[in-house]
């Protein structure tokens, strides 16, 4: 990113001076965010025929760690795992968002996203951008039961999008049955029965033609 100062949305309508400073620098925060619900993802929505956004995958998510978190293998902290979710994809306010079937826009991801993690919760009053950050680190690493729960319901929630949508991204071409199996595995690690649910999904979509069988081996 270069050097110059990003423009802020709560820019455009000043909060009044004499605002605390601490509060103003929270609003300006929950302001910028509001950017997530124009971040378009590729998963197509259940309901309409339009793709999902981020925000809006963001309360799915949230909302699937509330009904599914029975399912996990370990337990889990229902309410640090929802936080976990509902901040992980905040980052693509800045850095974008990439699809988990394109390689070359996976180029570089991680360093954007760092950057963008930096800038964004560097908002915060420094307590709460510590927080913030340290949650976002925690997503990305998933050493723990939350964590890789939180990223099982990030794979197993477009699943179920492009279940519905009789294949979605699952037509990308160029990707197989077995290209969205593995990169569907890693819910496994958090739910052997969500991850026995998922390929049965994967599999019965391929059986039904919404994905490409791979390459018969000889």
């Amino acid at each position: 990113m270069s050097d110059e100062r990003r423009s802020l949305l709560a820019e455009k309508t000043p909060f009044p001076d004499d605002l605390d400073e601490r509060l103003r620098a929270q609003l300006t925060f929950l302001v910028e965010v509001d950017q997530l619900k124009t971040i378009l993802r590729q998963s197509p929505l259940a309901a309409a025929d339009r793709r999902e956004n981020d925000a809006e995958h963001s309360w799915h998510l949230a909302m699937m760690v509330v009904v599914l978190a029975e399912h996990s293998d370990r337990p889990i902290d229902v309410g640090h795992t929802i936080q976990l979710v509902l901040l992980h994809d905040l980052v693509e306010i800045y850095a974008g968002d990439t699809p988990l079937y394109d390689s070359a826009a996976g180029a570089g991801q991680q360093e954007r996203e760092v950057a963008a993690a930096d800038e964004l919760f560097g908002l915060l009053p420094p307590d709460q951008a510590r927080r913030m950050r340290s949650l976002w680190d925690e997503f990305e690493e998933r050493r723990t039961p939350e964590a890789k729960f939180a990223k099982a319901m990030d794979r197993l929630q477009p699943l179920l999008l492009n279940w519905m949508a009789r294949g979605g991204t699952w037509r990308t071409p160029g990707i197989t049955a077995d290209d969205v199996r593995s990169r569907k595995a890693v819910i496994g690690e958090a739910s052997s029965s969500l991850w026995r649910a998922g390929k049965r999904l994967i599999d019965e979509g391929e059986a039904r033609g919404w994905s490409r069988s791979g390459v018969p081996r000889p």
